[in-house]
């Protein structure tokens, strides 16, 4: 099997956890462009300095340098089970420049998979998120509280809130994602091209990965 898969959905939606069970499964090449993001921008090469140029002012990357970023991690990947592509694309200028990318390559997208989720439930998983500034561990105040309350119960330590991660940030978060990126979905759907999967994001972590596994091996089985 050897799928070439983009994985969308709102932020805190659980695309990084369930990206990492996918590729692991699946032997897929995850591409995260955060991921890529950073990597390039530490590597100090021109790209990278051109990348850096834009977040350290806290810009948004411009679709040119996005799509050359991801176009190289495209073309250096190797893994036998495909690509899973996250955080990519994230407009409709980008979702074209892939398409032509990939259909150079003769190696079009077979799938986009949408995790969703409601928007009261996303801003009371990432509002609710606490992390131990000196081991590490992470907590929910909701759904994985420390038995110390707000401290550490594995050290004892404060347990801190990331400054990102209040409500209305959240919110804004969501705004932007519906903006931006809602309509790229669109793009994909009427394309009539690409199979487009939504996938329950409101439920279990194991129950989202097996209704991914199955939604997968599904198209594979069509493929």
């Amino acid at each position: 099997m050897s799928l070439r898969v983009v994985l969308m959905g709102p932020p805190g939606a659980g695309k990084g956890t369930q990206a990492k069970r996918m590729a692991e499964k699946f032997g897929m090449a995850h591409l995260s462009s955060g991921d890529i993001f950073r990597a390039e921008k530490a590597s100090g090469s021109e790209l990278g300095r051109e990348l850096a140029g834009y977040m350290d002012a806290g810009k948004l990357v411009p679709d040119d340098t996005v799509v050359r970023l991801m176009a190289k991690a495209i073309t250096s990947a190797r893994a036998t089970g495909g690509l899973l592509l996250d955080g990519f694309p994230r407009t409709v200028a980008q979702a074209e420049a892939l398409d032509r990318q990939l259909a150079q390559a003769g190696k079009p997208l077979d799938a986009v998979v949408v995790i969703t989720a409601e928007d009261d439930e996303i801003v009371q998983r990432i509002t609710g998120r606490r992390s131990c500034p000196a081991c590490g561990k992470g907590f929910h105040v909701k759904f994985m509280p420390s038995a110390k309350g707000d401290r550490c119960d594995a050290c004892g330590a404060k347990l801190t809130q990331r400054d990102d991660d209040t409500e209305a940030v959240v919110r804004q978060r969501l705004e932007a994602y519906y903006r931006q990126t809602e309509p790229v979905i669109a793009y994909y759907r009427d394309s009539g091209r690409v199979n487009v999967l939504e996938i329950d994001g409101s439920v279990a972590p194991d129950d989202v990965t097996a209704a991914m596994v199955e939604a997968v091996e599904s198209l594979a089985r069509r493929g």
